[in-house]
């Protein structure tokens, strides 16, 4: 009897001993109160975030349910980052605490270390069952949380985890099923070019799935980037392309301007119109799966939720901006300026380098009527009266990251745009010598989400050159027309000499061009069969870039592109057959377009200031 009993004291102990857990991911908060979701970098950390992007004003508290397991002692630990730490070895201002069950942990978070990193929140006794998890922000500068872990395991050591240690974690408590479903096409991105070869497709016939990685459809000429239209449209040769951007364009102009300028609804009732059209919004493609040199199928995850969704079709379209899909499939791609001799463009760098168009982050402040405040804003990058910006706002020449990585420094560059803008706040707020500019103003508006002009660009059966659109070099396969200047940024030399390598600020000459048609070859990889693009990602140089990227352009490539994807599903083909058996099938298409009719003639502005009436190259010096 008595060994019967030391064996069941012996199990319930074993029981007892076996640590509780529980990872709540951030982004799953039911009530975010003023955080927002970012989720950016999430092929980089592998996880949508959290952050209080309060503008210097502490955001309401995000709350979220969570099922305690057991009763007992947890010991509690945040995901976070001192976003700072790049620039300053100071304590970060992305302050912020955490609340369980209505008990507030005495730790603060978020502004120290200079990485991704589990930091300890404390310990709290909770009871069994449901009980409320809360963010506290303390600053609004920003802080920022990924997930929080809690355990009873005294001797857990989540501080010493990185990437793959977390995602180990995750794999271990997570478990998400997996549906399939299948289209006739699958478009990638939910941008202008996205939205329009979605479309085409649709008004074709074809059943088409769009994904878009943000709740809000646009991309930069959403109300989260604001960045309006440029471009003309319905251009010959092929004058009916264009004509549905119509359909869903905003009708005034202008950046960084209030958020209903750029008319989000406008675009969800163009999508949602479209009966061929299933939007799979909040959802990022994280990978793809290959057969042979095809692209099979797309996994998309949820930011909200963590479901992941396998997506299948015979055609596919990246138009993600970064050719997220591309780069997962293998295509061939190019990032950075080509020298001058690779495509003999007298516009391109001598030698080859990694510079790109920088990314913008876009602001502006109010007039209140009454004096305002602004916190003393200090993190490594200093201000004064020989280099502060004396502005009320910044539109596109607040540009990062000229000299970076747009991909892999996303979040880097981002969180730079933010510093000066805060910085150069707190300047004028608190030491301007115009103290009467600023004094009953304040920042009523900052974005959050990039405005990326450039990055990986994929390459397709042709690249196109600056001699291309000098030359006017005439194609059989002539698509949409490029109307843009030549419009390539760079630093601003003043930003540069008092900034230099950490320039905010660009620059750019616009060199005007006549009206271009570019070749469908280039809309459609050379090396994956089965996958078109359209947007920034097309197949192009650096040069070529500054005049194809403009919005009303990139939503024409789309329409060409979605045609195109008709008519591979009419014809059981893959896109390069369209240009070597269907072309002249194509150019009716393009020369009819798919917008409707009689819609208003809303989109005149933003165009061009000028266009050439003959090509550059026989332009008179």
């Amino acid at each position: 009897m008595k060994r019967i009993l030391l064996t069941c004291i012996a199990v319930a102990c074993t029981f007892a001993a076996v640590a509780q857990e529980l990872l709540v991911e951030a982004e799953s908060f039911s009530r975010r109160g003023g955080w927002v979701l970012d989720q950016q970098f999430m092929d980089q950390m592998g996880s949508p975030y959290l952050m209080a992007h309060g503008m210097g004003i502490p955001v309401d508290d995000a709350t979220a349910e969570i099922n305690i397991p057991k009763a007992g002692t947890y010991y509690v630990y945040a995901r976070t980052y001192n976003w700072t730490s790049p620039w300053t070895d100071a304590e970060g201002p992305g302050k912020f605490r955490l609340a369980l069950g209505g008990k507030l942990l005495k730790t603060t978070l978020g502004h120290i270390g200079n990485s991704w990193q589990w930091q300890s929140a404390g310990k709290v006794v909770l009871k069994a069952g449901i009980t409320t998890l809360a963010l506290k922000d303390l600053t609004g500068f920003n802080g920022r949380c990924d997930a929080i872990y809690l355990t009873t395991d005294a001797n857990a050591q989540p501080a010493t985890w990185g990437g793959a240690e977390t995602a180990a974690l995750r794999a271990r408590l997570q478990q998400h099923t997996r549906a399939t479903h299948t289209y006739d096409f699958v478009v990638v991105g939910g941008g202008i070019a996205g939205m329009c070869a979605a479309t085409s497709a649709a008004r074709l016939g074809c059943k088409v799935a769009l994904v878009n990685d943000r709740p809000i459809l646009g991309g930069n000429n959403s109300s989260e980037v604001r960045v309006h239209l440029g471009g003309i449209i319905e251009k010959g040769p092929n004058e009916g392309l264009g004509r549905m951007i119509r359909e869903f364009g905003h009708k005034r102009g202008g950046n960084a301007q209030p958020g209903d300028y750029y008319e989000d609804q406008k675009k969800e009732d163009f999508i949602a119109a479209e009966n061929n059209i299933t939007l799979y919004a909040s959802q990022r493609a994280v990978s793809v799966t290959m057969q042979g040199d095809c692209v099979a199928s797309v996994t998309i995850q949820h930011i909200e939720t963590g479901e992941q969704t396998e997506l299948a079709a015979p055609l596919f379209s990246d138009c993600t901006g970064d050719a997220t899909i591309g780069y997962l499939a293998g295509a061939d791609w190019a990032m950075g300026r080509e020298g001058r001799d690779e495509y003999g463009e007298s516009l391109a760098p001598t030698q080859p380098d990694s510079m790109v168009m920088g990314a913008s982050i876009q602001w502006y402040s109010k007039e209140m009527k009454k004096k305002t405040s602004f916190p003393r804003f200090e993190y490594g990058i200093r201000f004064g009266a020989d280099n502060c910006e004396s502005v009320t706002m910044g539109e596109w020449k607040w540009e990062t990251g000229m000299n970076r990585n747009q991909i892999i420094e996303a979040e880097r560059i981002r969180d730079y745009g933010l510093l000066v803008i805060y910085s150069n706040w707190s300047y004028l707020k608190n030491h301007h010598e115009d103290h009467k500019t600023y004094v009953e103003r304040s920042l009523d508006w900052v974005a959050y989400v990039l405005g990326k002009r450039e990055s990986r660009r994929l390459l397709g059966d042709y690249v196109l050159a600056q001699d291309d659109i000098d030359k006017n070099v005439a194609h059989e396969d002539a698509s949409f027309t490029t109307t843009w200047s030549i419009d390539l940024h760079f630093p601003d030399s003043l930003n540069s000499v008092r900034f230099p390598g950490n320039e905010f600020k660009s620059a750019t000459v616009h060199r005007w061009i006549h009206p271009y048609a570019v070749p469908y070859r280039c809309l459609y990889s050379r090396n994956v069969d089965n996958l078109f693009m359209a947007g920034r990602n097309m197949s192009c140089t650096h040069v070529a870039l500054g005049t194809v990227r403009v919005m009303r352009t990139t939503g024409m490539m789309g329409e060409v592109v979605g045609m195109a994807a008709g008519l591979c599903h009419k014809h059981g083909v893959e896109p390069r057959a369209i240009y070597h058996h269907h072309l002249p099938e194509l150019k009716q298409l393009m020369r009819a377009g798919l917008g409707k009719q009689n819609v208003p003639d809303n989109q005149r502005f933003n165009e061009p200031n000028k266009l050439l009436e003959v090509p550059g190259a026989y332009t008179k010096p």
